[in-house]
Order: C-alpha cells, then sequence, then structure tokens
C-alpha cells in the first residue's frame, strides 16, 4: 500500500533525482564533453561559461538572461564534478542549496564509461514542483543527447565536385 501524498502545507524538506547512462567512449571524452564550453553547447544547445577548476563557475544558458549558475565544488579530472547552485532571480525562493554531482566510472578497461548524476537540494514545496520536474527531466534529456553525440559524432562533409552539364567545346570557350 502507498503512503498518502503529502499535502502543500506539510511538505517540508528536500527531494532530489538520480540518473545513469553507459556511453560507450573512453572517460576522458565524457569528461571534456562536461567540462569545455564548446562540447556542451553541442549537447545543451545553450552557450557555455565555464571556469574548470575548484571553485570555479560552471554556467549554461542563455546570453540574454535565463541560465543557471554553479560554483564547482569538486573538481576531480575524470572522476567527479559536484555543482551548487546559486539561487538565480528567477528561481523561487529557497533556504537550501541545488547540487548536481556527476561521478564517472570507467567500465570495460577503460573503453565505456558510466556518468552518473545525482541532484539533490531541490525544495519539497509546490511552488518548486515545476522547476524540480524541468532541471529532473532536462538533465535526462542532456544526459542522452552527451550520449548520442559522443558515440556518433557528425562526420564532416565532404564537398561535392559539381561537374558542368554542358561543358565547353575546346576553342570555342570564349
Amino acid at each position: 500500500m502507498s503512503s498518502p501524498r503529502k499535502s502543500a502545507r506539510t511538505r517540508n524538506g528536500t527531494r532530489g533525482y538520480a540518473h545513469l547512462v553507459e556511453i560507450d567512449v573512453p572517460v576522458a571524452r565524457v569528461w571534456r564533453a562536461l567540462t569545455e564550453p564548446g562540447l556542451i553547447r553541442i549537447w545543451s544547445g545553450h552557450e557555455a561559461d565555464i571556469d574548470p577548476r575548484q571553485g570555479g563557475r560552471y554556467r549554461i544558458g542563455k546570453r540574454s538572461g535565463s541560465a543557471r549558475e554553479a560554483h564547482i565544488d569538486v573538481f576531480e579530472v575524470n572522476r567527479r564534478l559536484r555543482l551548487i547552485y546559486l539561487n538565480g532571480k528567477d528561481s523561487p525562493p529557497s533556504d537550501t542549496a541545488a547540487v548536481d554531482d556527476f561521478i564517472l566510472d570507467t567500465r570495460r578497461g577503460g573503453g565505456k564509461t558510466s556518468l552518473r548524476l545525482l541532484g539533490s537540494g531541490i525544495p519539497e514545496t509546490s511552488d518548486w514542483d515545476r522547476s524540480y520536474a524541468s532541471i529532473r527531466m532536462g538533465w535526462e534529456r542532456f544526459l542522452g543527447r552527451i550520449k548520442v553525440t559522443l558515440e556518433s559524432p557528425p562526420i564532416p562533409r565532404q564537398p561535392v565536385k559539381v561537374v558542368p552539364k554542358d561543358p565547353p567545346l575546346p576553342g570555342l570557350d570564349y
């Protein structure tokens, strides 16, 4: 038997989410996809501004304003990236810190990587319900896009050589 859902008045505390994706590339490539702005733009479709170091800044979003900005709390190359999000002007009020913790693990002798994302600290109040669903589902989509981007990178197109329909006749090509 399931317990009844708490009403908006009695809900308190925080909630989180967990995602896992297996990516068939070495751990260093997955790390680069999480920390290099050019690669982040490919899988997220948003601008990225990253100061890749412990104590640095991690910002993904539109230049015009709506972006999520975080403090990099843990930065262990090819192993772990923990982000503590700053309360933005678009976020509902909160006295908790939202955290995303990316943990990378090597599988099959270095050829496959497990990427885990543990999110926590989202207030369990009704005014955060929509933001929580958006963040949780957004990361689920982004992790899938990271997998596809890394496992099936775009192939550069070769220029097509165009042959003229009626090549000029020798001596008459004036």
